[in-house]
């Protein structure tokens, strides 16, 4: 038993020679004037009613790590600039090109007018399975997520050419929205290359 412990010790003493946290200047981070120019995912993150504005700041810093093209805000989704927002975003709201409508509608469909095919993340009779849903890099996607209580509404719904479902196995049937944005963005362009 002893020597399996020295063992382990030992190999946990190589492992810790060999990493290392990297510091701040060696993460090659993008400036915001670098982001705005390189090119972007061809996604479009929807925001139908969200309340909590560091839930839209979470939102914004995903939407900056994944480079997606673009946020929208819709109806009563806070916008920048806003100290709650930034308190969150740490910046990405400077990053990340947004727009407003006062109606979801109205986003969805000026987005399937640009060729981008609108998908609410939302439990209904017909969703797919997140773990099922296979994307396309070569496909536009605009990704709708709902308000923190009453979810995506079904007005939303009805324009949209599919509705995805993130399987969970608790006792609670959501997640914060952040947190769902974050996973469902993550699924979507795990398999594309990085934009140059």
């Amino acid at each position: 038993m002893n020597n399996k412990k020295n063992s382990i010790f030992a190999l946990q003493n190589i492992y810790k020679k060999l990493m290392r946290k990297l510091k701040i200047t060696e993460l090659k981070r993008l400036t915001c004037e670098e982001y705005k120019h390189v090119s972007k995912q061809n996604i479009v993150v929807v925001l139908d009613n969200v309340r909590s504005l560091h839930n839209v700041g979470s939102v914004f810093r995903t939407c900056d790590a994944f480079r997606i093209e673009a946020l929208y805000l819709c109806g009563i989704t806070s916008t920048p600039p806003s100290n709650e927002i930034h308190k969150t975003a740490i910046g990405a709201e400077d990053s990340v090109d947004w727009k407003y409508f006062e109606k979801t509608e109205t986003a969805v469909e000026t987005l399937i007018s640009n060729g981008y095919m609108p998908i609410a993340v939302e439990q209904t009779d017909s969703s797919i399975l997140l773990s099922d849903f296979v994307s396309d890099k070569n496909k536009k996607y605009a990704l709708i997520f709902g308000n923190e209580v009453k979810g995506v509404q079904q007005s939303v719904i009805d324009l949209c050419v599919a509705t995805i479902e993130i399987p969970q196995f608790g006792t609670k049937h959501s997640l914060n929205i952040s947190v769902s944005v974050g996973i469902v963005v993550w699924e979507v362009v795990k398999n594309f290359s990085l934009p140059n």
